[in-house]
């Protein structure tokens, strides 16, 4: 995809691979090394797209005032699911709860980026000019490559989390 190609195009891009890799991740089973990588992998991608996307959407929705709340909902939701990967990443993989919690999560995040491709992103789209647009998408990349190469995999129980 090129630099100049839709910001929101680029976003559902990265959707549909963490669509793949969820459904990767749910037919793997126990602690193995592929359920591992693939937790890895796809915890590492989401926190790096849903900090890129709030820099560069997001930061820039929230400054047209009717998009305010659809753009606190899915911020907010963006920190759920951290919370919960970060829970689900102290939980031990070949446990039932292990499970459990992942189905909830999977649940919880193609919810989300599916109210975002369905309902939020053709609202915004409405509302931007072409400077956004580019804007969008030129901080988008920069910092997806920066925050990946930060993101972590963070053991932390929610119970943790929230005190």
């Amino acid at each position: 995809m090129t630099e100049d190609a839709d910001i929101f195009a680029r976003l559902k891009q990265d959707h549909e691979r963490h669509r793949d890799l969820l459904d990767r991740l749910a037919q793997t089973h126990g602690e193995t090394a592929e359920r591992r990588e693939l937790f890895e992998e796809f915890t590492l991608e989401a926190k790096a797209h849903a900090a890129a996307e709030e820099q560069a959407l997001y930061s820039t929705m929230m400054r047209k005032p009717p998009a305010t709340d659809e753009t606190r909902h899915s911020v907010a939701e963006h920190h759920e699911i951290e919370e919960m990967l970060n829970d689900l990443a102290a939980t031990g993989m070949a446990t039932g709860a292990w499970l459990a919690k992942f189905k909830n999560l999977e649940e919880r995040y193609r919810h989300h980026i599916d109210e975002e491709e369905d309902e939020h992103f053709p609202d915004f789209e409405k509302m931007l000019t072409d400077e956004d647009r580019a804007f969008m998408r030129s901080v988008f990349e920069r910092r997806k490559r920066a925050e990946k190469a930060d993101a972590e995999v963070t053991p932390e129980k929610m119970d943790e989390a929230n005190e």
